[in-house]
């Protein structure tokens, strides 16, 4: 089943059992994918956002999130930060399971062999393999350094 379409009956899940919360942070989701999808649109792409496309904006909403989390917490608004955890692990449940640090290891060495990479000019290529790979599976912020030490 397509990304699009878990989010939908999960949304239509939610609502029957009027979890608000669950509803809210799903709607927020299908607002985010429409507005790339107009995006798209304005671009030429009739298609609109694709599963991968999907995979990065799911992935987006649970950084923002952390960060908002993270703030919140720090200015005594534990209440706000709890609510901000509750969305990211709704989301999370879309996105595939992360890939622990031996794996991304692992597909950073692949990526680099199989792209043929040899001197840091050519990060550009393995960071372009690995997010069409393993897009929403690392956080590609903490691994373009890794990538780079590898190249280096």
């Amino acid at each position: 089943m397509a990304l699009r379409d878990q989010i939908t009956a999960r949304l239509k899940d939610a609502m029957r059992e009027k979890d608000s919360t669950r509803v809210s942070t799903l709607r927020l989701i299908n607002a985010a994918i429409k507005d790339q999808d107009i995006a798209a649109r304005g671009k030429g792409e009739t298609e609109g956002v694709d599963e991968a496309g999907v995979l990065a904006i799911l992935g987006k909403m649970v950084k923002q999130r952390q960060e908002s989390a993270r703030a919140y917490e720090e200015g005594g608004r534990l209440e706000l930060a709890e609510k901000e955890r509750e969305e990211i692990a709704i989301i999370e449940d879309f996105l595939p399971r992360q890939l622990t640090d031996e794996e991304v290891a692992k597909a950073i060495a692949d990526a680099i062999s199989s792209t043929g990479a040899e001197s840091i000019r050519d990060m550009g290529k393995v960071m372009g393999a690995l997010k069409s790979k393993y897009t929403g599976q690392m956080d590609f912020g903490s691994v373009g350094p890794k990538v780079r030490d590898m190249l280096g």
